[in-house]
Protein backbone atom coordinates (compact mmCIF):
# COMPACT_ATOMS: atom_id res chain seq x y z
CA UNK A 1 0.00 0.00 0.00
CA UNK A 2 2.08 2.90 -1.05
CA UNK A 3 2.28 6.05 0.90
CA UNK A 4 4.70 7.62 -0.89
CA UNK A 5 7.43 8.13 2.27
CA UNK A 6 11.07 7.71 1.30
CA UNK A 7 13.25 5.02 2.21
CA UNK A 8 16.33 3.05 1.75
CA UNK A 9 15.74 1.28 -0.80
CA UNK A 10 13.98 4.05 -3.05
CA UNK A 11 10.80 4.17 -4.83
CA UNK A 12 8.81 0.96 -5.00
CA UNK A 13 9.45 -0.51 -8.70
CA UNK A 14 7.47 -3.74 -7.61
CA UNK A 15 3.91 -4.41 -9.39
CA UNK A 16 2.43 -5.35 -6.68
CA UNK A 17 1.59 -4.02 -3.46
CA UNK A 18 -0.14 -5.66 -0.30
CA UNK A 19 -2.39 -3.60 2.13
CA UNK A 20 0.36 -2.68 4.49
CA UNK A 21 1.32 0.58 4.84
CA UNK A 22 4.92 1.14 3.80
CA UNK A 23 8.09 1.99 6.04
CA UNK A 24 5.63 2.26 9.16
CA UNK A 25 8.46 0.69 11.62
CA UNK A 26 11.97 1.52 9.42
CA UNK A 27 13.25 3.11 6.65
CA UNK A 28 15.07 -0.84 5.58
CA UNK A 29 11.40 -2.47 5.91
CA UNK A 30 8.78 -1.57 3.10
CA UNK A 31 6.40 -3.92 4.75
CA UNK A 32 7.29 -4.92 7.98
CA UNK A 33 4.94 -7.72 9.03
CA UNK A 34 4.97 -9.56 5.10
CA UNK A 35 8.74 -9.63 5.56
CA UNK A 36 8.66 -11.16 9.28
CA UNK A 37 6.00 -13.27 8.67
CA UNK A 38 8.28 -15.64 6.65
CA UNK A 39 10.27 -16.93 9.70
CA UNK A 40 7.83 -19.25 10.17
CA UNK A 41 8.47 -20.92 7.36
CA UNK A 42 12.18 -20.89 7.19
CA UNK A 43 12.09 -22.40 10.51
CA UNK A 44 9.49 -24.92 9.50
CA UNK A 45 11.48 -26.04 6.78
CA UNK A 46 15.00 -26.13 8.68
CA UNK A 47 13.39 -28.79 10.99
CA UNK A 48 12.00 -30.70 7.75
CA UNK A 49 15.44 -30.85 6.27
CA UNK A 50 17.22 -31.86 9.75
CA UNK A 51 14.83 -34.70 10.07
CA UNK A 52 15.27 -35.68 6.01
CA UNK A 53 18.77 -35.48 6.90
CA UNK A 54 18.98 -37.07 9.97
CA UNK A 55 16.97 -40.43 8.73
CA UNK A 56 18.34 -40.58 5.64
CA UNK A 57 15.56 -39.49 3.29
CA UNK A 58 16.53 -39.39 -0.26
CA UNK A 59 17.80 -35.97 -1.80
CA UNK A 60 14.51 -34.70 -3.67
CA UNK A 61 13.28 -34.13 0.17
CA UNK A 62 16.08 -32.50 0.96
CA UNK A 63 16.08 -30.18 -1.76
CA UNK A 64 12.37 -29.63 -1.22
CA UNK A 65 13.08 -28.54 2.31
CA UNK A 66 15.72 -26.00 0.92
CA UNK A 67 13.15 -24.89 -1.83
CA UNK A 68 10.93 -23.85 1.41
CA UNK A 69 13.40 -21.94 2.50
CA UNK A 70 14.80 -20.26 -0.28
CA UNK A 71 10.93 -18.93 -1.15
CA UNK A 72 10.63 -17.54 2.12
CA UNK A 73 14.01 -15.63 2.07
CA UNK A 74 12.87 -14.07 -1.39
CA UNK A 75 9.88 -13.15 -0.27
CA UNK A 76 11.25 -11.37 2.95
CA UNK A 77 13.19 -9.71 0.50
CA UNK A 78 10.66 -8.85 -1.61
CA UNK A 79 8.13 -7.66 1.24
CA UNK A 80 11.47 -5.67 2.81
CA UNK A 81 12.40 -3.31 -0.38
CA UNK A 82 9.61 -3.85 -2.55
CA UNK A 83 11.89 -4.01 -5.70
CA UNK A 84 11.01 -5.37 -8.92
CA UNK A 85 14.34 -7.42 -8.82
CA UNK A 86 13.44 -8.70 -5.37
CA UNK A 87 9.85 -9.40 -6.64
CA UNK A 88 11.25 -11.51 -9.34
CA UNK A 89 13.22 -13.31 -6.80
CA UNK A 90 10.00 -14.15 -4.84
CA UNK A 91 8.07 -15.22 -8.03
CA UNK A 92 10.17 -17.65 -9.75
CA UNK A 93 10.97 -19.74 -7.02
CA UNK A 94 7.23 -20.29 -6.63
CA UNK A 95 7.36 -22.08 -9.68
CA UNK A 96 10.40 -23.77 -9.35
CA UNK A 97 8.66 -25.38 -6.08
CA UNK A 98 5.90 -26.45 -8.03
CA UNK A 99 7.74 -28.12 -10.51
CA UNK A 100 9.62 -30.10 -7.56
CA UNK A 101 6.72 -30.84 -6.26
CA UNK A 102 5.11 -32.60 -9.55
CA UNK A 103 8.62 -34.16 -9.78
CA UNK A 104 7.99 -36.04 -6.16
CA UNK A 105 4.64 -36.97 -6.71
CA UNK A 106 4.70 -37.87 -10.50
CA UNK A 107 8.25 -39.52 -10.24
CA UNK A 108 7.87 -43.09 -8.66
CA UNK A 109 5.63 -44.29 -11.43
CA UNK A 110 7.21 -42.73 -14.67
CA UNK A 111 9.10 -45.03 -16.74
CA UNK A 112 11.87 -43.14 -17.74
CA UNK A 113 13.63 -41.94 -15.08
CA UNK A 114 15.71 -38.94 -16.93
CA UNK A 115 13.56 -38.06 -18.64
CA UNK A 116 11.00 -35.85 -16.54
CA UNK A 117 13.74 -34.27 -14.12
CA UNK A 118 15.62 -33.02 -17.14
CA UNK A 119 12.19 -31.58 -19.15
CA UNK A 120 11.29 -30.13 -15.60
CA UNK A 121 14.77 -28.06 -15.00
CA UNK A 122 14.77 -26.75 -18.70
CA UNK A 123 11.45 -25.52 -18.14
CA UNK A 124 12.31 -23.60 -15.00
CA UNK A 125 15.17 -22.20 -16.64
CA UNK A 126 12.98 -20.83 -19.83
CA UNK A 127 10.39 -19.63 -17.61
CA UNK A 128 12.97 -17.78 -15.68
CA UNK A 129 14.71 -16.53 -18.44
CA UNK A 130 10.98 -15.17 -19.68
CA UNK A 131 10.10 -14.35 -16.72
CA UNK A 132 12.87 -11.92 -15.69
CA UNK A 133 12.57 -10.27 -19.51
CA UNK A 134 8.57 -10.24 -19.72
CA UNK A 135 7.41 -9.49 -16.25
CA UNK A 136 3.96 -10.55 -16.65
CA UNK A 137 1.57 -10.46 -13.69
CA UNK A 138 -1.87 -12.30 -14.40
CA UNK A 139 0.11 -14.86 -16.47
CA UNK A 140 2.56 -15.54 -13.86
CA UNK A 141 -0.68 -16.06 -11.67
CA UNK A 142 -2.27 -18.35 -14.15
CA UNK A 143 0.71 -20.20 -14.58
CA UNK A 144 1.40 -20.88 -10.71
CA UNK A 145 -2.26 -21.92 -10.44
CA UNK A 146 -2.45 -24.33 -13.05
CA UNK A 147 0.63 -26.21 -11.57
CA UNK A 148 -0.63 -26.24 -8.43
CA UNK A 149 -4.14 -27.60 -9.89
CA UNK A 150 -2.00 -30.47 -11.70
CA UNK A 151 -0.70 -31.82 -8.36
CA UNK A 152 -3.99 -32.05 -6.50
CA UNK A 153 -5.13 -35.36 -8.05
CA UNK A 154 -1.84 -37.04 -7.37
CA UNK A 155 -2.26 -35.56 -3.97
CA UNK A 156 -5.59 -37.19 -3.63
CA UNK A 157 -4.49 -40.63 -5.20
CA UNK A 158 -1.93 -40.49 -2.57
CA UNK A 159 -4.42 -39.90 0.40
CA UNK A 160 -7.15 -42.56 -0.44
CA UNK A 161 -4.04 -45.43 -0.91
CA UNK A 162 -3.06 -44.37 2.96
CA UNK A 163 -4.79 -46.29 5.65
CA UNK A 164 -2.94 -44.49 7.66
CA UNK A 165 -5.04 -41.96 10.08
CA UNK A 166 -2.34 -39.87 11.30
CA UNK A 167 -0.86 -39.69 7.77
CA UNK A 168 -4.29 -38.86 6.43
CA UNK A 169 -4.55 -35.96 9.40
CA UNK A 170 -1.38 -34.72 7.60
CA UNK A 171 -3.05 -34.29 3.87
CA UNK A 172 -6.60 -32.55 5.79
CA UNK A 173 -4.39 -30.01 8.09
CA UNK A 174 -2.12 -29.49 4.29
CA UNK A 175 -5.92 -28.53 3.17
CA UNK A 176 -7.13 -26.50 5.57
CA UNK A 177 -3.99 -24.54 5.95
CA UNK A 178 -3.93 -23.97 2.11
CA UNK A 179 -7.81 -22.77 2.16
CA UNK A 180 -7.13 -20.38 5.01
CA UNK A 181 -3.96 -18.67 3.35
CA UNK A 182 -5.99 -18.14 0.49
CA UNK A 183 -8.35 -17.22 1.89
CA UNK A 184 -6.55 -14.37 3.96
CA UNK A 185 -4.66 -13.68 0.81
CA UNK A 186 -8.19 -13.06 -0.67
CA UNK A 187 -9.57 -11.02 1.68
CA UNK A 188 -5.94 -8.53 1.85
CA UNK A 189 -6.26 -8.38 -2.26
CA UNK A 190 -9.90 -7.82 -2.45
CA UNK A 191 -10.77 -5.49 0.16
CA UNK A 192 -8.19 -3.46 1.32
CA UNK A 193 -9.63 -0.24 0.16
CA UNK A 194 -12.26 -1.12 3.21
CA UNK A 195 -9.44 -2.80 5.78
CA UNK A 196 -7.15 0.41 4.99
CA UNK A 197 -9.40 2.68 7.06
CA UNK A 198 -10.09 -0.12 10.16
CA UNK A 199 -8.45 0.51 12.92
CA UNK A 200 -6.19 -2.65 13.32
CA UNK A 201 -5.31 -4.16 9.99
CA UNK A 202 -5.59 -7.86 10.62
CA UNK A 203 -2.85 -7.86 8.27
CA UNK A 204 -4.09 -11.27 5.52
CA UNK A 205 -0.96 -11.34 3.23
CA UNK A 206 1.00 -11.80 6.55
CA UNK A 207 -1.19 -14.70 7.55
CA UNK A 208 -1.22 -16.38 4.06
CA UNK A 209 2.32 -16.20 4.85
CA UNK A 210 2.24 -17.89 7.80
CA UNK A 211 -0.65 -20.33 6.62
CA UNK A 212 1.40 -21.37 3.57
CA UNK A 213 4.67 -22.30 5.65
CA UNK A 214 2.17 -24.59 7.95
CA UNK A 215 0.56 -25.65 4.79
CA UNK A 216 4.46 -26.39 2.90
CA UNK A 217 5.02 -28.60 6.38
CA UNK A 218 2.35 -30.52 6.48
CA UNK A 219 2.74 -31.69 2.82
CA UNK A 220 6.37 -32.49 2.88
CA UNK A 221 5.52 -34.49 5.72
CA UNK A 222 2.81 -35.86 3.96
CA UNK A 223 5.05 -36.68 0.56
CA UNK A 224 7.96 -38.24 3.01
CA UNK A 225 5.53 -40.79 5.07
CA UNK A 226 3.87 -42.10 1.09
CA UNK A 227 7.35 -42.35 0.12
CA UNK A 228 8.60 -44.37 2.62
CA UNK A 229 5.71 -46.72 2.47
CA UNK A 230 6.89 -47.24 -1.39
CA UNK A 231 9.67 -47.78 0.16
CA UNK A 232 8.70 -50.74 2.78
CA UNK A 233 10.70 -47.74 5.44
CA UNK A 234 7.45 -49.02 7.83
CA UNK A 235 6.93 -44.80 8.40
CA UNK A 236 5.07 -43.16 11.70
CA UNK A 237 4.14 -40.12 12.26
CA UNK A 238 5.21 -38.90 15.94
CA UNK A 239 5.31 -35.36 16.77
CA UNK A 240 8.09 -32.93 17.94
CA UNK A 241 6.99 -31.74 21.39
CA UNK A 242 3.99 -33.13 21.45
CA UNK A 243 3.11 -30.56 18.80
CA UNK A 244 5.01 -30.71 15.32
CA UNK A 245 4.23 -33.67 13.49
CA UNK A 246 7.18 -35.70 11.66
CA UNK A 247 8.13 -39.14 10.90
CA UNK A 248 9.82 -41.25 11.72
CA UNK A 249 11.16 -44.29 9.80
CA UNK A 250 12.86 -47.99 10.13
CA UNK A 251 14.82 -48.72 6.91
CA UNK A 252 15.45 -52.65 6.59
CA UNK A 253 19.15 -53.62 7.00
CA UNK A 254 19.58 -54.50 4.05
CA UNK A 255 19.17 -50.63 2.80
Amino acid sequence: MADGISSFWGPVTSTIECCEKNYAFSSYIAEFYNTISNIPTVLLALIGLANALRQGFEKRFSVLHISNMILAIGSMFYHATLQKVQQQGDETPMIWEMLLYMYILYSPDWHYRSTMPTFLFLYGAIFAVAHSILRYDIGFKLHYVILCLLCIPRMYKYYIYTEDSSAKRLARLYLLTLLLGIFCWVIDRCFCDKISHWSINPQGHALWHGFMGLSSYFANTFLMFCRAQQRGWAPKVLHLMGILPYVKIEKPKTQ
